[in-house]
């Protein structure tokens, strides 16, 4: 006579479950504390020493990192868009326009900070005081930051005329130039972006303003 086993079958597949909703509130926790922490960065500036890192320096701390989240969505987006996702096409459009007025606003916020950056020894400039202290700094991230970002605006302006100009029709065969050209022009923002996220960071813990 066959043994029948007393076990319930789904005694074992009901804790399956449980454990992989703990996973994922996990994963979204961390998620979402990682992604607050990143956005508290510019908050940093407000309890500097300094008062130009205070002022001018939150307000482009915010502008640059505003700039860079919403040009890396866009470059990402970049991708599908280049395999011929139709289902993208009204959406970077939009993004495509405002992360290009966002790019003007954080540039125009980095020409304030540039200006203080190059004042002189005697006011307190953080490039003289680079120069003479650290000038591989000067030499490698600040020029890197000052020329790199401004590709990200003639870019930005470029693929929204584009985009724009030319409608759904340029995901047909004839402009596959076009588009080609469009979706490496937008990664090619996002590159410029966050290299100067990442070398503005750089410069701004070897001396603030």
């Amino acid at each position: 006579m066959q043994q029948v086993k007393s076990e319930n079958p789904t005694a074992q597949t009901e804790e399956f479950p449980r454990s992989l909703d703990i996973a994922t509130v996990m994963v979204y926790s961390l998620a979402i504390l990682s992604g607050g922490l990143f956005l508290f960065l510019p908050l940093v500036n407000l309890i500097h020493p300094s008062p130009w890192q205070r002022s001018i320096g939150t307000i482009h701390s915010f502008g640059a990192m505003a700039m860079t989240i919403v040009t890396v969505y866009v470059g990402h987006l970049a991708f599908p868009l280049l395999r011929g996702s139709a289902k993208v096409l009204p959406q970077m459009r939009t993004l495509t326009f405002w992360s290009t007025i966002i790019t003007a606003l954080a540039l125009w916020s980095g020409n304030l900070v540039f200006a203080r950056y190059c004042a002189a020894s005697e006011y307190g400039g953080a490039r003289a005081w680079i120069e003479s202290n650290t000038p591989l700094v000067q030499y490698i991230f600040s020029e890197f930051h000052e020329f790199s970002t401004l590709f990200t605006l003639p870019l930005g302006v470029a693929s929204s005329w584009i985009l724009w100009h030319y409608g759904d029709t340029i995901l047909e065969r004839q402009h596959r130039p076009v588009l080609t050209t469009t979706c490496m022009a937008l990664m090619g923002m996002m590159f410029f972006a966050m290299g100067g996220f990442v070398s503005g960071l750089a410069i701004a813990k070897v001396h603030g303003l």
